[in-house]
């Protein structure tokens, strides 16, 4: 496994019209030879765009697959890109205005999704113009501790904060009493476990569980909340535009903000379809199973 990091290591000093290079050809294997997931993303994009063509379905799945090859070496790359390099491939704006909500309001905390390089978003406090605040983002530790450190390294590279996602309300209720205020990325587009799914919303076509830990911490803590709405504007170069959704989310009715987000997201996916992450599982539970898994955790309480 270490000289997998060494070899990885070592790619992500390569220019990425080289590793571009490698994505293509990975691109060949993964898709034709492997199919890795195929079937499920087929699955996904067939009930997600009924309306589109067998022929139009094919090709956002092959764009898609592309698109995650590009991704993967994109990351790789991020173990050792320059910071100008950074800046001029993912173009942040709205830092400012964030940054402006946060002298006003304790928290901001911004809604992102498995779409377009979400891993170089990691890069925002590039554009940061203060200092005095923590800039973190929530992240699902691996199973694998030396890959976990590797995507930990990549990370927090230009100086964001990791925090887990099981230890996140302890994390942000400690800035709070410390009285650091905080920017706190929130990837909450992917299936919740049965137990903790309190909410569906029509997504894609399809009723879909949601997370709605971003809200109800919100609340908790004052914070405003922002959507992170990106795109890819050519290969290796996208715009992120930090869009404010409320700076008073205790207003809003439970799960509407949530709603909100999930209306966003499907919006910035309809852009551009095979920029999503369309290999996840997402819709995997459905209502009468989650209710049936509830309903049992209740007997045995």
């Amino acid at each position: 496994m270490k000289i997998l990091i060494l070899i990885l290591k070592g790619l992500s000093r390569l220019p990425l019209g080289v590793l571009y290079i490698l994505s293509d050809i990975s691109f060949f294997v993964v898709y034709y030879l492997v199919g890795y997931r195929r079937k499920v993303v087929r699955t996904n994009l067939s009930n997600a765009f009924p309306e589109k063509s067998q022929k139009e379905r094919r090709q956002i799945e092959r764009q898609f697959f592309r698109f995650l090859c590009d991704y993967a070496f994109e990351t790789i790359r991020l173990l050792s890109i320059s910071a100008q390099e950074m800046r001029r491939r993912m173009v942040i704006e709205g830092v400012e205005d964030m940054e402006k909500t946060l002298e006003r309001k304790p928290f901001v905390f911004i809604y992102l999704g498995h779409y377009c390089n979400w891993e170089w978003i990691s890069s925002i406090p590039l554009w940061a113009q203060r200092t005095d605040h923590v800039n973190a983002q929530l992240y699902r530790p691996l199973k694998n501790k030396v890959i976990d450190e590797l995507f930990i390294e990549l990370r927090t590279h230009f100086g964001a904060t990791n925090i887990s996602k099981y230890e996140a309300l302890r994390h942000i209720l400690t800035y709070k009493k410390e009285g650091r205020r905080a920017i706190v990325g929130f990837i909450s587009d992917q299936s919740p476990t049965p137990i903790n799914i309190y909410e569906w919303v029509d997504f894609l076509h399809q009723d879909t569980p949601v997370f709605t830990g971003t809200e109800r911490i919100a609340k908790k803590v004052d914070a405003a909340i922002y959507f992170a709405d990106v795109e890819r504007e050519s290969r290796g170069h996208y715009r992120l535009r930090l869009r404010l959704m409320t700076e008073d989310a205790r207003a809003y009715p439970d799960y509407q903000l949530t709603e909100q987000y999930m209306r966003e997201l499907e919006q910035m996916i309809l852009r551009q379809p095979h920029l999503w992450l369309w290999s996840h599982k997402r819709w995997k539970h459905t209502r009468a199973a989650v209710e049936e898994v509830q309903r049992a955790a209740k007997r045995e309480q």
